[in-house]
């Protein structure tokens, strides 16, 4: 049962490289919004949060179909990207990744958000009349802090990104040993005669690891908290 063949080593492995370049692309970004949303205000700061959740709620093919009309070889952003930098996305486990950070950034920017509006704003403003400077008060104090919701939203962002399938099959296609994801092999073992074993054990793998994830989240969060906020 849990014989795995080559081909669903490679899917598993190639999931879990994709997921964590995903998470680690998007988690500068995430930090930055997540302040922006949670310590900004400006014009059009409605507009922002609802662009950050759209891919929530669209369909994941129209995230795929947009990715590959901006991105693909022939647009705007592809074709610059790769005139000028060599950087192809389109058909490619890069553009996997790319297609898994878009749909796992929402749950990644939610909990850091509300890790930093629940900041005591008064610790922050301590350490500044001490002399740190804003950007040292960030790194020392304000980061530490939210270190609970950043740990969640990675994790939570790593699992959607280690499941997602509407967007990357539309993007990248399902090509074995470059696009071919846990859930896109799971969709093609699905299609064949006495597949139905390879997508089961993949379907425990996947649950597994997403549960793995979930768990991971939960305990670290909780030991964060305890670390830096006590109790």
């Amino acid at each position: 049962m849990f014989d795995l063949s080559s081909a669903e080593w490679t899917a598993i492995g190639l999931s879990l490289r994709i997921a964590m370049v995903a998470t680690a692309c998007a988690l500068p970004f995430g930090i930055a919004i997540g302040w922006l949303l949670a310590r900004g205000t400006f014009w059009g700061k409605t507009v922002l949060d609802g662009l950050v959740h759209l891919p929530l709620v669209l369909p994941p093919v129209v995230t795929g179909y947009l990715l590959l009309i901006w991105f693909g070889r022939k647009g705007p952003l592809g074709a610059f990207l790769y005139d000028h930098f060599g950087i192809l996305f389109a058909f490619r486990w890069t553009g996997a990744a790319l297609a898994s950070a878009i749909m796992g950034f929402p749950l990644l920017v939610r909990p850091i958000r509300l890790a930093l509006e629940s900041i005591d704003r008064r610790l922050e403003d301590a350490a500044a009349t001490l002399g740190a400077n804003p950007v040292l008060v960030f790194v020392t104090v304000t980061l530490p802090l939210a270190l609970p919701g950043i740990i969640a939203g990675v994790l939570l962002c790593f699992a959607r990104a280690l499941g997602e399938f509407g967007a990357t099959i539309t993007f990248v296609s399902n090509i074995p040993g470059e696009t071919q994801t846990i859930s896109a092999a799971i969709y093609t073992f699905l299609q064949i005669p006495d597949g139905d074993a390879a997508a089961g054990r993949l379907v425990l793998v996947a649950v597994a690891l997403s549960l793995a994830a979930l768990i991971a989240a939960e305990w670290l969060g909780r030991r964060a908290t305890v670390r830096f906020h006590g109790g």
